[in-house]
Parts: structure tokens; sequence; C-alpha cells
């Protein structure tokens, strides 16, 4: 597939002359100008930044989402198949996280569904109903003496994150583990900003409910910590 026009004059800068500039060779284009590039010309390279910018963004997101590791780096997978097979459909009037975000919580929403389905089918058979979701997520180790210990505390999170509702959870997640603002989380699930709020303080009472027990912290509800804006995203 033939990516540059024929003409010699350049695509981007609209300048003429023997040699076609690229400035993809030479600076780090923005998510929007690289996303441009695949809607307007099939781009491959542009294409294979944004991969490289949000592949690990995005399989932590079906991770958490799914409560599967090994699953969330396939929806990852989904998901950029997914941008990449509708990026006719793509608007500059957003951010392009925001567009990201919202086809991964898609794709996310569609397996959950059919794993629900499944569970269904085999509580119907006599079965237990239950998935194994033992691949758990790779995380930052403190150090050998207090990695059991957090090993164990997010292992606990990560299940009582499971038990809340999907749409509470994506708040959940898209906050406190991907650093977004409430105004961005409104704009990647198209709800108001406090519907966002609403769904957050819903969010954390059940979490704080179900991990009462399981922690024995009554006295110091759990309250995670907000993500910094990832560097490696930043442009």
């Amino acid at each position: 597939m033939t990516l540059e026009p024929d003409n010699p004059r350049d695509a981007t800068t609209g300048r003429t002359g023997g040699s076609l500039f690229d400035p993809l060779q030479f600076f780090a284009a923005t998510d929007e100008q690289a996303m441009w590039r695949v809607r307007m010309q099939d781009d491959a390279q542009a294409f294979a930044q944004l991969v490289r910018r949000w592949e690990g963004p995005i399989q932590a997101l079906c991770a958490r989402m799914t409560g599967d590791a090994h699953k969330g780096q396939d929806l990852a997978q989904e998901t950029f198949s997914r941008i990449f097979t509708r990026r006719k459909d793509y608007t500059v009037t957003g951010k392009f996280s925001t567009f990201l975000w919202r086809v991964a919580l898609n794709i996310c929403h569609d397996e959950l569904r059919r794993t629900s389905r499944r569970r269904e089918s085999a509580l119907e058979d006599g079965g237990d109903g239950e998935e194994r979701n033992d691949a758990g997520f790779v995380t930052e180790s403190p150090g050998p003496d207090l990695a059991l210990i957090e090993n164990e505390r997010a292992e606990t999170v990560r299940r009582a994150l499971l038990q809340v509702a999907e749409p509470f959870r994506a708040v959940v997640v898209l906050r406190h583990y991907e650093g977004l603002k409430f105004r961005e989380i409104a704009a990647v699930l198209e709800i108001p900003e406090g519907t966002v709020k609403s769904r957050m303080a819903e969010a954390l009472t059940q979490l704080n409910k179900i991990l009462s027990s399981s922690l024995n912290e009554k006295a110091t509800p759990w309250k995670p910590q907000i993500k910094p804006r990832r560097e490696m995203l930043a442009r």
C-alpha cells in the first residue's frame, strides 16, 4: 500500500520539492496528529507509534476491568485492531485518548457480558459458574520483605473491585489507576461530570464495605492513591 502521494507536493506541509519531509521521522507527533495520519494515509508508522505509547495502559485497564491479566492482553490487542479497522470514523473534535479509552471499555463491556452468559450457562448445567482468574496483575515489588504483604493486599483489592458493578468499577479504574480527571472520565463515558462523581462515591462506599472485613481495616477506609499522569504518554 502506497502511503505517500505520487506528486511532489508534501501532504503534510504542502511544499514541493524532490524529497518529502516526514515530521514523524524527526519529532514525536501528538496522538491526534498520528491518528489523523492513520485515518487519512493508513500510516503504519504512525499507528505503531500509538500502539507503543498506549499498549501498557490499555492492557492494565482491560486487566482491571476483567480481573485477568492474560485476558487484558488479548482485549488490548482487540482494542487496537478495532481502532485501526474503524480509523475512518475518527474525528479530531476531541482527544485521541478519549476515543481510545471508550473503545477499550466497550470491548471490556462486551467481554464481561460474554463471561456473564457463560457463567449462567454453567450454573444451568450444574457447574459452580465461577471463572478462575488466577493470572493476577504484574506489579512492581517494593522489596522482598514487603512483597508478600503488598501482593496479598493487592489481590484482596483486585477481588473486591471485581465485585463492584461495572459502571462504578470503570470510574474507579479510570480515576485511581489511570489518573484521569473527572471531566476526562465524563468525556470517555459520555455522561455528565456530576454523574461520574456520584458513581465514584458509590463505588468507594461499596469497596470499603467489601474490604472492611477482609482487610480488617474498619477504622481506616480504603483510599486508593491516584496515579500521576503517565510520563511515557507526555507529548
